[in-house]
């Protein structure tokens, strides 16, 4: 069922993997334009946000170009978190083109959208507990296989910017010290 012009999709693809890519291509089966709203913009260099808004972005588009996504059916926008979530909503449709259609699985965006009156579309998921960013971290932290799970240019491009390092070096600052 096709649902209109354009959808949006919030993610913080940290990174952005193949289930993201996998949810803009669901995105895409369903309308012809998408909005894809980098999500918790504001935040780097957490263990559970490691990469910049820059960085997340130039992710996105590199998956997007390797996928043969054309540049011309979609909008990468940041989206920063709202303390007061009654009025998330409102944020994102002020800062985007209009869209008919929101997919998202986050419970707390659904229900955000369809309190607002938007129509909600869940993502099939794509095996979700390989296809998940803190599963990549956490297989990063300890040295497990985790390059499978995205696109060959994201993570040509997390080497690149060493982006396994910042993660290893997060996760290491965010362990508690022992007293001495």
């Amino acid at each position: 069922m096709k649902h209109g012009n354009c959808g949006i999709y919030i993610g913080r693809f940290q990174p952005f993997h193949l289930g993201h890519l996998h949810a803009v291509k669901y995105g895409f089966s369903k309308v012809p334009e998408l909005i894809i709203g980098i999500g918790s913009a504001q935040y780097s260099h957490t263990l559970e946000n490691p990469f910049t808004t820059g960085e997340r972005f130039t992710m996105i588009k590199l998956a997007l170009d390797e996928a043969g996504i054309s540049r011309s059916s979609y909008f990468i926008i940041p989206i920063p978190d709202a303390e007061i979530h009654k009025i998330w909503v409102s944020y994102v449709v002020s800062q985007t083109p209009s869209f008919d259609v929101v997919f998202s699985n986050e419970p707390l965006t659904v229900r955000l959208f369809k309190e607002a009156g938007f129509n909600v579309e869940r993502i099939p998921f794509l095996d979700r507990e390989k296809y998940s960013a803190t599963e990549i971290r956490k297989r990063i932290i300890e040295n497990k296989d985790w390059i499978l799970l995205l696109p060959k240019s994201v993570a040509k491009f997390m080497e690149d910017i060493k982006g396994l390092e910042r993660i290893i070096e997060l996760a290491q600052s965010d362990k508690p010290r022992a007293s001495s």
